[in-house]
């Protein structure tokens, strides 16, 4: 398996991640959606590590990404906890304007 096979399939789940963030209206759906384009980003990372010189540089900014995507899902869920106990719904549409 070369590189290229690394970066076809970083490109299919970029793509659904993105497709996800696009279509759903669930807020939770949009989470998931976000943590599939950085799984995306991450695959991209360590194989650019592998096949473009063996440094452990792409690893560093790979475990940078899963903090970050760790960081996100709390902060993620915690405002949508929020969103739910305010307006009684994840949906993104009825909750267009942070005011009650």
């Amino acid at each position: 398996m070369g590189l290229h096979h690394y970066l076809l399939t970083s490109l299919a789940i970029f793509l659904c991640g993105l497709f996800t963030v696009l279509t759903r209206r669930n807020a939770i759906g949009v989470l998931m959606g976000i943590e599939l384009i950085l799984n995306a980003a991450n695959i991209n990372y360590i194989a650019f590590a592998r096949f473009g010189g063996g440094t452990i540089d792409g690893q560093i900014f790979s475990v940078f990404v899963i903090m970050l995507a760790a960081a996100e899902a709390a902060i993620g869920l915690a405002i949508v906890l929020g969103i739910y106990r305010k307006f009684e719904t994840i949906d993104l549409e009825a909750t267009d304007t942070l005011r009650g």
